[in-house]
Order: C-alpha cells, then sequence, then structure tokens
C-alpha cells in the first residue's frame, strides 16, 4: 500500500508538471506495485496515465514465495543460501517483509478488493529462461571454487572465500527447479502463466531471456536481436497503440 501510495504522488507530480499523462512500465514486483496504485487511486489517476506495462511481473502470485511461506517444504527442496538471497531481492527488492503478499493466497485476496480497472490498457511482457547444460555446468563449477587465504607470518589464523555465483546462472538454476516441479517455464523468477493479467495484450518472446535481461542486459547479446531499451520502447509503442484502439487516448492533431 505504501508503495503504491508513493506511485501515486509520482504520477500527480509528473502530470501536474508536463499536462500530458504518463506511460508506466513496471518490472518485477514494480509492475504489481504500479498496478496496486492504478487499481486503488483509479478515481484520481484516471485522467493522468495512458497505460500500463507489466514487464516480467508475477501479477498472479508466485510458487517461490508460495512454498517459503509453506511449513517444512525446504527442507525436501534443499535450496542454497545463496539461492534463496537472490530470489528475495530478485523478486522483493530486498524487502523481505514483503514475501508474503507475493503468495497466490494474498493475491487472490488483493486482487478480489483491487482489480485493475476494466478499461486501462495493459501490456503483459513475460520471457522464458531455457536450461542447457553450458548453464548448469558453469553453475556447478563456480559454486564449488574456493580460494584460501593464507594469514600473514606470526599470525595462525587463515580463511576461505567463495566465488559469487552468477546471476544468470542461480537463475536457470530456479528456471530449472520451478519446471521440475511445476512443469512450468519460467524467467528464473517469475512463471509465464503468472505474468498475464487477464485482459492485457499479451507479448511471449520465443529468446533466451531470464529474469535480469530487463534491466542487466548481456554483453554477449546478439546484435541481430533487439536489446532491452528497444523492447522496452517497442512496449511502450505498443501500449499507445492499444490505448489508441480501445479510444481511451486521443490521437494528437
Amino acid at each position: 500500500m505504501a508503495n503504491a501510495a508513493t506511485i501515486k504522488e509520482h504520477i500527480e507530480k509528473l502530470y501536474c508538471r508536463y499536462k500530458k499523462p504518463v506511460v508506466i512500465l513496471g518490472h518485477s514486483k514494480g509492475g504489481l506495485d504500479a498496478a496496486a496504485a492504478l487499481s486503488i487511486y483509479w478515481n484520481k489517476l484516471g485522467d493522468k496515465v495512458v497505460g500500463l506495462v507489466l514487464a516480467q511481473s508475477p501479477y498472479a502470485g508466485n510458487p517461490i514465495a508460495s512454498d517459503i511461506l509453506r511449513q517444512g517444504l525446504l527442507k525436501h527442496v534443499n535450496l542454497k543460501k545463496e539461492i534463496m538471497e537472490i530470489v528475495m531481492s530478485g523478486i522483493l527488492n530486498g524487502d523481505l517483509s514483503a514475501i508474503e503478499d507475493l503468495t497466490y493466497e494474498k493475491r487472490r485476496e488483493f486482487l478480489r478488493s483491487y482489480p485493475l480497472p476494466r478499461e486501462i490498457p495493459v501490456v503483459s511482457f513475460h520471457t522464458e529462461t531455457k536450461i542447457n547444460m553450458s548453464i548448469l555446468t558453469k553453475f556447478y563449477e563456480v559454486a564449488n571454487v574456493k580460494f584460501s587465504i593464507t594469514a600473514p607470518a606470526g599470525v595462525k589464523s587463515s580463511s576461505k572465500i567463495s566465488v559469487p555465483w552468477p546471476l544468470s546462472s542461480m537463475l536457470a538454476v530456479m528456471a530449472a527447479l520451478l519446471k521440475l516441479r511445476y512443469g512450468e517455464k519460467s524467467d528464473g523468477l517469475v512463471t509465464r502463466k503468472d505474468a498475464e493479467a487477464p485482459g492485457s495484450v499479451v507479448v511471449r518472446p520465443q529468446r533466451n531471456l531470464d529474469h535480469e535481461w530487463m534491466v542487466l542486459p548481456s554483453l554477449n547479446e546478439d546484435r541481430k536481436e533487439a536489446n532491452n531499451c528497444q523492447v522496452i520502447e517497442a512496449l511502450f509503442t505498443l501500449l499507445i497503440e492499444v490505448a489508441l484502439r480501445k479510444g481511451f487516448l486521443v490521437p494528437a492533431n
């Protein structure tokens, strides 16, 4: 609720400054916060917003959040601490207290009380990270590397440090877990089916793109493919077209 109120105030400030309706793109949990702002404050924001792009957002909920809060399950899943940490930071932006809000039960409860207004144009964008042995092999190799640090002469101590796991490899492992446990394709954090808001125009790229790609594109990307900035621009363009077709936005003269 607090994030929704902050977004509402920011939209009002932008509209007041530029005298133009705002186009919103929310990534991951940011999409849920933006949707909440529109749902709760639609009577004040209806004339100030063009529409909303939900990018890799767990709109319907998230199985990982539900699993974490299900008593006794983690003993069987056997996730490493580092994977759990990336799940928390990736979905919740570091706010561990918000995890309950992403469970299926809480999301259904929230959406019953605050559904997105039907008239608002919405585009849902979601991706899949495809598992391959090279990624999983690299994950295994890096996760098991440790460096010994020898203490200076005369000091009887030593320690070991672990090499941080590559984020892409961690997301690949999480995608494998979601596929094995639920049979669902995902970007490593959000399943494809949970990322589609009912009634929205849905964009389902077939490329191998994980949850970090939208904000942290790979340096080894194929230059023949659109980068994240180009995709975001295309999503905004699509949203405006949807708004025009719905008659929600009046064409400029």
